[in-house]
C-alpha cells in the first residue's frame, strides 16, 4: 500500500467514524442534559413542598396563640360582665366567642391540612387536639383570667407534639 492509499483510507475512515463520534457525544449530551433538567424540576417542586409545609406549620402557630389570647380576652371580658352586672359586656364576651370560635376553625382547618400529609394516628392526634381547644375556648368564659393558661395544659402538650412533628418534617423535606 503506498502512502497515498493510506491516507485516503485514513480519510474515509475519519470522514465516516468522526460524524458519528459527534453524534454520540452529542446524543449524550443530550441525556445528561435532561438528566440534570429532570433533576432541577425535582429539587425546586421538593423546595415548594418544603417552604408550603414550613408556611402552614408557623400558620398553624399562630392560629394556636390566637386561640389562647382570645380564650383570655374572654375570660377579661366575662369577669368584667360578671362585676358591672352583664349589660353591654354582654354583647363583647359574645363577640369574642365568635372570634374565638373562628380562631379555633382556623386552627383546625391548618391541622387538618397538616395531618393530611401524615399517618392515621397523626391525623388523629390532630382532631384530638383540636376538640380539646374547643373545650378549653368553650370553658374560659366561667374561668378567671389567671387561670386560662391551666385550661390549655393539656392542649399545650398535644401541641408541643404538633410542633415537634412539623420540626421533623420539615427537616426530612430538606
Amino acid at each position: 500500500m503506498t502512502q497515498s492509499q493510506i491516507q485516503g483510507r485514513f480519510q474515509v475512515v475519519v470522514m465516516t467514524y468522526f460524524p458519528m463520534f459527534i453524534a454520540v457525544l452529542s446524543l449524550a449530551t443530550s441525556l445528561f442534559n435532561g438528566y440534570l433538567n429532570n433533576k432541577f424540576v425535582d429539587l425546586i417542586q421538593h423546595n415548594v413542598e418544603r417552604v408550603e409545609y414550613l408556611k402552614t406549620c408557623k400558620e398553624v402557630i399562630d392560629a394556636y396563640f390566637q386561640v389562647k389570647f382570645r380564650a383570655g380576652v374572654i375570660s377579661a371580658n366575662a369577669e368584667r360582665a360578671a362585676a358591672a352586672g352583664a349589660g353591654g359586656e354582654a354583647a363583647a364576651v359574645s363577640a369574642d366567642r365568635i372570634d374565638a370560635a373562628n380562631a379555633v376553625s382556623k386552627f383546625g382547618a391548618l391541622g387538618t391540612y397538616l395531618a393530611n400529609l401524615r399517618d392515621d394516628a397523626t391525623r388523629e392526634r390532630y382532631t384530638l387536639l383540636t376538640g380539646e381547644i374547643e373545650k378549653s375556648v368553650a370553658a374560659a368564659a366561667r374561668t378567671p383570667r389567671g387561670e386560662v393558661d391551666n385550661l390549655f395544659a393539656k392542649a399545650d402538650g398535644m401541641f408541643a407534639t404538633m410542633n415537634d412533628d412539623c420540626v421533623k418534617s420539615a427537616k426530612n423535606l430538606m
